[in-house]
């Protein structure tokens, strides 16, 4: 069965940077695009960044923009988020998924940015 584990998170101080990493399964990585999503403690879960299937295109949304980076290694079925120049406002637990998809969501990884 489809099934991703994120990992990387922790509490990190305004402008610091984590890396984000993701471990998908139960179906073939390659073939799919992906995507990280956040939920913060009063928001909705919003996507933050997507990556095509062959990595070759990414987007993000404005807020992250010139900050997150995502990437894929397809032959580790993986997927990461660097996020550099953290602020208060990107406090959220972090998930990873296919693009399109109605799967399960996995544990998500929490990122609590705070001094």
């Amino acid at each position: 069965q489809v099934q991703y584990v994120e990992s990387g998170g922790g509490l990190v101080q305004p402008g610091g940077s984590l890396r984000l990493s993701c471990a998908a399964s139960g179906f073939t990585f390659s073939n799919y695009a992906m995507r990280w999503y956040r939920q913060g403690p009063e928001n909705e879960r919003e996507w933050v960044a997507h990556i095509s299937s062959d990595g070759a295109t990414t987007m993000y949304i404005n807020s992250v923009k010139d900050r997150f980076t995502i990437s894929r290694d397809n032959a580790k079925n993986m997927v990461y988020l660097q996020m550099n120049s953290l602020k208060p406002e990107d406090t959220a637990v972090y998930y990873c998924k296919r693009a399109g998809f109605y799967d399960s969501w996995g544990q998500g990884t929490q990122v609590t940015v705070s001094s």
